[in-house]
Order: structure tokens, then sequence, then C-alpha cells
């Protein structure tokens, strides 16, 4: 059988047995649905409540997108600046780790109170969240250049504009396009914060309203649904990775 099947269909097996097997140890332990819905409730729940859940995804995976997209767009210029400068990186570098490093969850409250409760806050903590990691992977690519290199292109008249543009960037593509894929997983956590907070929308709005009534194979549901979008979005950053730096794939080395 080709390899590359079997590569395929590993994820599949190894998921289809994970749900077996959580199937079987509800089964067998009896637990409660109260404490740990089996599979198969919380496939009935999302038939169920399938007008609901449809609905609310389009609104997580809407914010998401939008804030990541923002994220995308001020993490590669800000990447750059820091990157390429070492001024910028001395003096915006400290104050950014400094706000990454205070819980998302935290700012919720005060987005509220300047956005009031709706999409800007949860697109807002979806950029916030998944900002950082892009601007540090581009500016870390960007450091990757040699300084021989560096030296060389100088020695040949090389401007710094046209050593960041013709050398720089291709460098920091890798990094770039690794950095998407983990971002947009973080960008749905914080849509998910946002909603679970403070919105009227949302898988994570749905959720909370979940909770409150026990339904707690429908809050599973809800889980299920984010993690189906994040391995969908996962995957397509992948596959653009894959065709854009192809060139720096050595092999099967690379895991995407």
């Amino acid at each position: 059988m080709p390899k590359p099947f079997l590569t395929r269909l590993v994820p599949w097996a190894v998921t289809l047995g994970f749900f077996v097997l959580w199937e079987l140890a509800c089964w067998g332990f009896r637990v409660d649905r109260f404490i740990l819905p089996r599979p198969s409730e919380i496939a009935v729940s999302i038939i169920k409540h399938y007008p609901a859940i449809l609905l609310n995804s389009w609104q997580t995976l809407y914010t998401t997108l939008v804030g990541f997209a923002l994220a995308v767009g001020f993490g590669l210029c800000l990447g750059l600046l820091i990157g390429a400068l070492p001024a910028v990186y001395a003096g915006l570098y400290p104050i950014l780790v400094g706000l990454n490093s205070i819980p998302k969850v935290a700012v919720v409250p005060v987005l509220v109170i300047w956005f009031g409760i709706g999409t800007v806050p949860a697109i807002i903590t979806a950029f916030v969240i998944s900002f950082f990691p892009i601007m540090v992977n581009v500016a870390t690519g960007l450091a990757t250049i040699e300084p021989e290199l560096r030296d060389v292109l100088r020695s040949l008249g090389a401007s710094r504009l046209q050593i960041l543009w013709r050398v720089g960037m291709p460098s920091a593509m890798p990094y770039f396009f690794a950095s998407l894929k983990v971002a947009v997983t973080l960008a749905f956590i914080g849509s998910i914060v946002a909603e679970t907070v403070a919105s009227d929308r949302g898988i994570g709005y749905l959720m909370i309203a979940a909770s409150a009534r026990f339904d707690v194979p429908l809050v599973f549901a809800g889980l299920l649904v984010i993690a189906l979008m994040g391995v969908i979005m996962y995957e397509v950053f992948s596959y653009i990775d894959r065709r854009v730096t192809f060139w720096a794939i050595r092999g099967n080395e690379m895991i995407s």
C-alpha cells in the first residue's frame, strides 16, 4: 500500500479510534451524561440543534477570520520593522512582551466598556491573541540572514531595503507561514473567550447558554465544532505553506 495513502489514513484512523474509545469508556464505566456525554449523545445534540450551531458557527468563524486578518497585516508589518531596525526592536519589544503577558480574558471587560457587547470585542480579542506569534516569527526570520551574506551584498552595493526585500523576506517566509498555522488556532481561542464573557452570538455564547441549562451534550458539541473549524483552518494554511515555501521543505522532514 503506498505510503502517502497510509499517511493520509492514519489521522482518520486515530481520530475514529479516539471517539470509539471515548464511547466505550463512558458506556463501560457508566459515566453520567452530565459529567461526560458519549460521542453518540453529542452527535444527537448536533443534529437536534443544527440550525443554532450553524448560525453561531458562522458568527465565530467571521470574528475569528477578521481578527486573524488584522493580526496578519499588523504582525507582518511590525515584524519587518522589528527585524530590520534594531532601534524599533529595543523600543517596542519590551512593551509588546508585557502586553502579550496580560491574560486576554482580563482585557475583554475593558473592550466591552469601550465597544459594547457584540462582535467588535471578539474581533479585537482574536487579533490581540494571534498578533504576537506572527510578529515574533517574522522578526526571527529576518534575524536568520547570515551576516556574511549581508556583508557580501553590501559590498556589491545593495541597500538595506534591497537586502530586506530580496533576502530578508524570502528568509522570513517559512517562519511567517509557520506562525499562521499557530496564530489561526489562537484566533479561535480569542473569539471564544470574548463570546463567553460578553456576546449574544457565537459558539462561545451558545456554550454558556447551554451550560446554564445544564445541557452538557450541547456544550461538548460546541467544543467539537470549534475543534473542527480549527483543524480545517490549520490544514488550509498548511496547504498554502507547502505551496508557497516548498523550497524550504526537505523531503518528509517538515511537519506541517
